[in-house]
């Protein structure tokens, strides 16, 4: 379905282009938060703006600034900029920023109607250029294997943030394949020819660690022999992932802070400002709220790292995805070994479902790259495994919700039982296929 938004204060104006372009699906907009709330939620592929909006209707100030940010939120989405006669010159400094093309008021129906289907025809054809390209290439959330709803959502909304400039903060404890969400949102970005540069700031010393990110001039310091790029610099034209942003001094904060603003850098001992072209990806397994509150995070930081947010749950809270990675690990193991697993023992099983992986999917690699070395036969056993195991007192809950809750966590754990096989999971529960794939559909299991 082709969406059409017009950006546009005029209401005469409004029904004029309504009755012209009748044959386009065409949503209005008065102003510029409207406009942006419309693009968020329709990414309509065409865009009609008017560069005179309130609250400057004589100007085109916050034209010009809903035009930098509708190609922020939807790159792909074609902005034709509506000006009168005496406008060429703002008409293309408009271009310059990133608009599809301009006409000129008062409009020929027939011209405009050709623009715009001129403008859609190129949306779709580079929609399906990036969609051919990532077909003959790995997907990047291939690694990520779940049946679990909240993970499920957190896979749609990289996939559907990938394609903008925003700026993305993974949270989640250490362990939950942060990174890996990190990388899928550049390979399915238009950066993803270009590199994608990682910097762990809790890892290196606060000595060294601005003159990594930013850079230095030759003689700028003791041991500074040439000029050398930090890593921001780097990532030019592609993404910067800042790894446990939450381990970042105070007092680089303000530096990064400026960068985020400007995006413009200045290497140590240097005098130059240097434009930098960078989308931004952070992580971290740190609460920001509270070193907010601590005074070890500075709040306008926080806001300008979190335009969107993405929260990765932890393994004990993905219900059956322990067991469903852990026969897809034992398999890749037993092909790095040469050895042909069957899968595992019921107590193995039970063990799995039952431990709290407080080191999440990494602990659990862990654990199964030594159950594949230690096992003697092609079934792995609990005893294999080198885990102990406590009982958990149960949430008190209402009768409806324990039984929901019971239902569904059978239907999760007999699906990874049986690595995906719905006939066997049925078998499994006593009930039939159909009815299990009733009760997936109701509880919105994939």
């Amino acid at each position: 379905m082709e969406n059409l938004l017009l950006i546009e204060d005029d209401v005469g104006l409004q029904k004029q282009l309504r009755w012209q372009l009748d044959k386009f699906p065409l949503q209005i907009a008065g102003n510029r938060v409207d406009a942006l709330a419309l693009v968020r939620r329709l990414e309509p592929e065409v865009v009609l703006l008017d560069l005179g909006l309130p609250p400057d209707p004589d100007g085109v100030t916050e034209g010009l600034r809903t035009l930098e940010e509708i190609k922020v939120v939807s790159p792909l989405t074609k902005v034709i900029v509506l000006t009168g006669n005496t406008e060429r010159e703002i008409s293309v400094r408009a271009v310059g920023l990133g608009a599809y093309d301009f006409c000129q008021k008062p409009f020929d129906p027939q011209e405009m109607s050709l623009i715009l289907e001129r403008a859609f025809a190129l949306y779709h054809l580079e929609v399906e250029n990036i969609r051919l390209k990532n077909r003959h290439q790995p997907n990047p959330l291939q690694g990520i294997l779940t049946n679990d709803p909240q993970m499920q959502q957190v896979c749609r909304t990289v996939e559907r943030v990938a394609t903008s400039d925003v700026t993305v903060t993974v949270l989640g404890e250490s362990g939950t394949g942060k990174e890996l969400f990190a990388r899928a949102l550049h390979h399915l970005s238009p950066r993803s020819e270009n590199r994608m540069v990682a910097i762990n700031c809790a890892a290196i010393p606060e000595n060294l660690l601005e003159s990594e990110l930013f850079g230095y001039e030759k003689g700028a310091f003791t041991g500074a022999v040439k000029q050398t790029p930090g890593r921001v610099e780097l990532a030019h034209q592609g993404t910067l992932f800042l790894d446990e942003i939450g381990d970042l001094p105070l007092s680089l904060q303000a530096k990064l802070l400026r960068f985020l603003q400007e995006r413009v850098i200045e290497r140590i001992g240097g005098r130059t400002e240097i434009p930098v072209d960078v989308r931004v990806i952070c992580a971290t397994h740190c609460n920001l709220g509270d070193l907010i509150r601590q005074g070890l995070f500075r709040e306008d930081l926080y806001y300008r790292l979190t335009e969107i947010t993405l929260k990765v749950p932890p393994l004990r809270d993905r219900i059956g995805d322990a067991v469903l990675l852990a026969y897809a690990m034992l398999k890749r193991f037993g092909e790095q070994h040469n050895r042909h697993f069957k899968g595992f023992k019921s107590d193995a099983l039970a063990i799995i479902e039952q431990y709290s992986w407080p080191g999440n999917v990494r602990e659990l690699e862990n654990v199964i790259k030594r159950a594949s070395i230690m096992s003697e036969g092609p079934l792995v056993g609990g005893e294999d495994l080198g885990l102990e195991v406590g009982q958990a007192e149960p949430a008190s809950v209402s009768l409806r919700q324990v039984r929901e809750e019971a239902e569904r966590e059978a239907i999760l754990k007999s699906l990874a039982r049986t690595n995906g096989n719905v006939a066997q999971a049925a078998q499994l529960l006593g009930v039939t296929r159909p009815t299990l794939y009733s009760l997936m559909e109701q509880y919105h299991l994939r």
